[in-house]
């Protein structure tokens, strides 16, 4: 059974996400319960914020479980303004580098018409690819509702708080962030707008990406709000556009391409997905989900198709296990590395 002394030791590696002083310093703890099968505290924050509750929620139960808790529950509270006052008060906010002008990094947002089409595969692949390039990449898993990048990516920590920033998780050269990482045992979002959106600032306000060349970010499917909120944050962000061959897809993702176009976003190109199934034993192909989607989207959208990508499951490695990666030497992974050329001649 864990001791108080080992919850406090653990407060202190924790820091209120506003006065940026750990939980210790500021008084945090309010209310202890230890038992042998549950940790039960309340712990006051400097303002209410849900989605910076989640953070917290998140990051004090991990560290208490590692340090042997089998269970954890949290409530939360408010310091007083006088608290607040008597800590110094909120610093200054800082300007974020990552969306002002000056930034050099260039947003490529990943979107499809609808889901299904493989967006996400194309997303965590494109990055690997750019990464293979020698750019610096971070990828956002903005697929609140249906994020999969951790997975995908067979990603099994999670970003670490070093001050007042998430530090992301890096897998093959990729920075990562995603939702997945902020949901306990898969749990449903059941959040709305308002909120997902206010998660979506954090990601990018909150998060220490560092120098980076490309920021992907892998959008939820549709015209939705979150889609909106990603194409009024990034004015400036390029897009591509994630299509199957069947026409009714390549008819359906003209939507997102066509929100791209009015919010005037750069269309990239196209990418046809699941383009085609070619057997290993034959060499013959079978166009399962039909033929010409990709060509015709383009043409209706005026860009480029950047590229099909046949229907394959990635090969297994069990020393990098990543079931949705197709490493280098795969022939899938080298048409990603022919859509990365592409894109790194269009941006520069």
């Amino acid at each position: 059974m864990l001791k108080k002394e080992q919850v406090i030791d653990v407060l202190k590696t924790v820091q209120d996400p506003f006065l940026h002083k750990n939980l210790v310093e500021t008084n945090a703890l309010r209310d202890l319960t230890i038992k042998e099968d549950l940790i039960s505290l309340k712990v006051a924050l400097s303002k209410p914020d849900h989605v910076k509750q989640m953070q917290i929620q998140v990051e004090v139960s991990n560290k208490l479980k590692q340090a042997g808790a089998p269970s954890v529950g949290m409530r939360f509270d408010q310091l007083t303004d006088k608290e607040v006052e008597q800590l110094g008060g909120f610093p200054e906010k800082q300007t974020d580098d990552l969306l002002s002008p000056e930034s050099k990094t260039q947003f490529i947002a990943i979107a499809s018409g609808k889901g299904g089409v493989g967006k996400s595969t194309v997303s965590v692949n494109l990055a690997v690819a750019l990464a293979r390039k020698g750019k610096k990449v971070g990828l956002l898993d903005a697929d609140i509702y249906g994020f999969s990048v951790p997975d995908m990516m067979g990603i099994e920590n999670r970003p670490e708080v070093q001050g007042d920033k998430i530090v992301p998780v890096e897998r093959f050269g990729v920075k990562v962030i995603s939702m997945g990482f902020f949901v306990e045992n898969n749990n449903p979002v059941i959040w709305r707008g308002p909120m997902l959106g206010k998660m979506l600032n954090n990601f990018f306000s909150d998060v220490d990406w560092g120098e980076l060349d490309f920021l992907l970010l892998d959008l939820p499917p549709g015209t939705g709000d979150i889609a909106m909120d990603v194409h009024s944050k990034l004015p400036h962000s390029k897009e591509i556009i994630v299509t199957t061959p069947h026409p009714t897809a390549a008819f359906v993702a003209a939507r997102a391409g066509a929100m791209a176009v009015k919010t005037e976003h750069d269309l990239l190109g196209v990418v046809e997905n699941m383009a085609y199934f070619e057997s290993s034993k034959t060499g013959e192909k079978e166009y399962v989900f039909g033929r010409g989607g990709g060509d015709k989207l383009s043409e209706l959208l005026k860009t480029d198709l950047l590229g099909r990508v046949p229907l394959r499951q990635p090969d297994s490695r069990e020393e990098n296990f990543a079931p949705g990666v197709y490493f280098e030497g795969d022939t899938i992974a080298a048409i990603y590395d022919q859509i990365a050329d592409q894109v790194i001649a269009k941006l520069d």
